[in-house]
């Protein structure tokens, strides 16, 4: 089996356990922030913090014994727009609250019957390669290069330096995610705390088993490949193309990913009894979800990432633009939810 077969089979690897871990606990940045704006109760946001602490320690430890190089990767660039990365962070964001979850939670709810998600993964596609390289890829371009910088102060740690950042800010993030938010003593809930904290730390491992295959089993010198981790936009976009271009185009990490998701979360939700078909309850649901959808695919592609993407893999790499993307979408997510509240009170 050569390099880049092994790589591709360990990527739908990761893509099935994500899938039936994502099915399971319903892993999802914005269900999280939903239930801490709602004063809910719940641990999605703790879960994904635990799994952002998981990640982090991995991923740096992965560099320290110099097992992958992450200066090789999207998020470690010197350079980068301060225009487009936040832009496209609030339009993800904002994207993700109308969608009502990003796309790594569509791709686990389609699997699951979820018609609205093939809605959602199908205009959050095509828009982010519209984007990328298609009539507004020139616009990007423009923007691009009248908006980059390379700031010196936003250097990345190396070395003792990453490791100290790494462990302070995974310590700092693990004491938010096992602490309870909540004084209760209901098996329920001590049930559904243990699922989440326990889906956290698999995605948390799973960006790391990423970087892993790519950075090390598919670390060839004749043939490389790009340094990379769990990501899905540009992938998501990357799985229609090649549907129709299979012969025009090779498998890649990404798409090998996507697909197991989806038959990761389906497997799991046929064996709990939990597949069914959902379709929209009205047209304007309908165009929010198109507009949600839209506004992910670009905004993603603008941003070089997702709530995922940036939001867990390029955080792990201590990228200061993975920082500014990820506030972005949360701050897009925001504005999102604002907007929902006030529409109800109307």
């Amino acid at each position: 089996m050569s390099h880049i077969e092994l790589v591709l089979w360990a990527g739908l690897a990761i893509g099935l356990v994500f899938g039936a871990s994502g099915q399971a606990t319903g892993f999802c940045l914005h269900r999280g922030l939903v239930q801490r704006w709602s004063a809910q109760g719940g641990y999605k946001l703790q879960a994904f913090a635990l799994a952002l602490a998981v990640a982090l320690l991995g991923t740096q430890s992965l560099a320290a014994l110099q097992l992958v190089d992450l200066s090789d990767s999207l998020y470690l660039t010197p350079r980068y727009s301060w225009l487009l990365l936040p832009l496209g962070g609030l339009l993800f964001g904002y994207g993700m609250g109308l969608a009502n979850g990003c796309g790594a939670r569509a791709l686990v709810l389609l699997g699951t019957g979820n018609l609205r998600s093939l809605v959602v993964l199908l205009c959050l596609g095509i828009a982010a390669y519209v984007t990328l390289t298609g009539v507004i890829g020139p616009v990007r371009i423009a923007l691009a290069d009248v908006t980059t910088v390379s700031p010196t102060w936003s250097s990345v740690p190396a070395g003792w330096a990453a490791q100290g950042v790494a462990a302070l800010a995974a310590a700092a993030l693990a004491f938010y995610a096992l602490r309870r938010p909540t004084a209760s003593d209901e098996p329920a809930l001590e049930k559904a705390r243990a699922r989440d904290l326990v889906g956290g730390v698999i995605v948390g491992l799973l960006v790391v088993a990423g970087w892993f295959v790519t950075g090390w089993l598919g670390n060839d010198d004749f043939e490389p490949m790009q340094v990379a981790s769990l990501t899905f936009v540009a992938p998501i976009g990357d799985l229609i193309q090649y549907a129709m271009l299979a012969t025009g185009m090779s498998l890649r990490f990404g798409i090998a990913v996507v697909v197991g998701v989806i038959l990761g979360a389906f497997l799991t939700a046929l064996a709990r009894g939990e597949v069914r078909l959902q379709g929209f309850e009205t047209p304007q649901q309908m165009l929010r979800y198109i507009a949600g959808g839209a506004y992910m695919g670009a905004g993603g592609a603008l941003a070089l990432g997702c709530s995922i993407g940036q939001g867990l893999t390029g955080l792990s790499t201590l990228s200061f633009s993975s920082m500014l993307s990820a506030l972005a979408i949360v701050l897009g997510a925001r504005l999102a939810w604002a907007t929902a509240r006030k529409e109800q009170v109307a």
